[in-house]
């Protein structure tokens, strides 16, 4: 969760309600609210929806600041504000309107995590409650987060996450993640580990930018206000700005990319594989930005690659990130359309929990549970068992989640290469340190994970796989 911040009144403030700025705030929280119910009712990625709702309502400079802010940050802290909610609130939570408790949850974060006075934070939300169930819950949300303000973040934790609760428990409720992720992740990263971790996922990430090598130069990215990304050579960090302002972005010669993303990219590309190096494939390509990279890299190489991706749509998003060299097709990568031993290169960006991405998708630690793991397992195994049978005799395979759950990653590739007597597993960690020298803590290998609080990047899994 951010930090509390200073809790003494600001000068000059009427007790009454928030003072006037001449800024469209009803405008602003409505926007917030509108994209949080989408989350909820209609399974709205946060990402997508928001910058449209932005521009629809004209929302720019401070004012779409302030409702990415409060849009982000109430999807993150949900765990948080529903512990501080249900003891300000004499209705059990379940029993509040879905609408309402959301307002609520809005106004929580107002309150308790941003520098809004708590007053004006109060007054503001209880307008919001009133438009949208009316007068009388009106009166409950006034209720409800006066009691809330009485205390800050930091006194509330005490309540709520105390010292003597136990570990998964106050985790869970103190960075506002499920418990079953809690747990998930410590078994991956480690308990001396597990609340950076934790902590990393609620920070706001950084704009990652790839300029795809022979369409697009770094100097053009820094040009427009970037700055060098710690591993990738071709990534860029925009520390301000929309990078849809940027030609190169626009125009699809660069595109945002988190770093680990491009690393996996590049590790694949530069592993050492036996014979021609002609022939690359994609088999999970969309929405493409891997498939972008790769593209690029292929086309240096005098290489192809063909991308596939089950939905339509997503190929046709594939579509517009590559070059007019590589092949894009609507198709199944657990049924393939091409023969056995085609590629000399294959990447496997396997469908999983995304626990990996919850800094840019906060959403998904409500969307998914633990049964999401069960379910995704099978169709993860097939995936990289039909890519190690489309990979020619010393060709390589990267299979890449975006999750560090065990059994999203190490344990899907031990168990299809238990099944099997023709496949190495290489060092992904040392391909990946001879492109970043300055790369560490990845593990020890033979697998590569990438984590938020180490790296700054999305927690993505890697492994690097030569058939013999």
């Amino acid at each position: 969760m951010p930090p509390a911040r200073d809790r003494r009144r600001a000068p000059n403030r009427r007790p009454g309600g928030p003072r006037k700025t001449g800024r469209p705030q009803d405008l602003v929280r409505r926007t917030a609210f509108d994209v949080i119910r989408a989350v909820e009712t209609r399974d709205a990625y946060a990402n997508l929806l928001l910058p449209a709702r932005l521009r629809d309502r004209g929302l720019t400079g401070r004012d779409a600041a302030l409702a990415t802010e409060l849009t982000y940050g109430t999807l993150r802290g949900r765990g948080t504000y529903d512990a501080v909610l249900a003891l300000c609130s004499d209705r059990e939570l379940r029993r509040v309107d879905a609408p309402l408790l959301d307002v609520l949850r809005l106004g929580a974060h107002q309150v308790l995590a941003t520098r809004i006075p708590p007053h004006a934070a109060v007054a503001t939300t209880v307008e919001l409650a009133r438009s949208v169930s009316g007068p009388g819950q009106a009166k409950f949300a006034n209720a409800v987060l006066r009691k809330v303000a009485m205390r800050d973040m930091d006194a509330w934790l005490q309540i709520v996450a105390p010292a003597d609760a136990d570990a998964t428990t106050r985790l869970s409720v103190a960075h506002s993640h499920p418990k079953w992720i809690v747990s998930a992740m410590r078994d991956a990263v480690g308990a001396a580990e597990i609340g950076e971790l934790l902590a990393a996922d609620n920070a706001r990430p950084r704009v990652t930018l790839v300029a795809r090598p022979g369409r697009a130069t770094l100097e053009e990215l820094y040009g427009a206000g970037a700055e060098p990304a710690p591993y990738s050579p071709f990534g860029a960090v925009l520390t301000e700005g929309d990078p849809a302002g940027i030609d190169a972005v626009r125009d699809g010669r660069a595109a945002v990319q988190d770093e680990a993303s491009q690393m996996v990219a590049l590790a694949l590309a530069e592993a050492p594989l036996d014979g021609l190096d002609a022939r690359w494939a994609d088999l999970c390509a969309g929405p493409g930005g891997k498939a972008g990279l790769l593209s690029a890299l292929a086309a240096q190489r005098d290489a192809r690659l063909l991308a596939a991706d089950l939905q339509p749509h997503r190929a046709g998003l594939v579509r517009r990130a590559v070059d007019d060299r590589t092949g894009v097709v609507a198709a199944d990568g657990t049924a393939p359309a091409w023969r056995p031993a085609s590629f000399d290169r294959v990447m496997v960006d396997a469908p999983c929990t995304g626990l990996g991405a919850l800094r840019r998708r906060p959403e998904a630690r409500w969307r998914r549970g633990p049964e999401s793991v069960a379910e995704l397992g099978p169709l993860q195994r097939k995936l990289l068992a039909t890519a190690l049978e489309s990979v020619r005799p010393g060709g390589v395979v990267a299979y890449v989640t975006c999750s560090p759950h065990l059994a999203e990653t190490r344990v899907v590739v031990d168990d299809v290469l238990g099944k099997r007597e023709d496949v190495e597993r290489l060092d992904a960690p040392a391909v990946l340190a001879a492109i970043a020298p300055g790369i560490t803590g990845l593990g020890d290998g033979p697998y590569a994970q990438f984590w938020p609080h180490r790296h700054g990047t999305d927690a993505m899994f890697l492994a690097l796989l030569r058939r013999t």
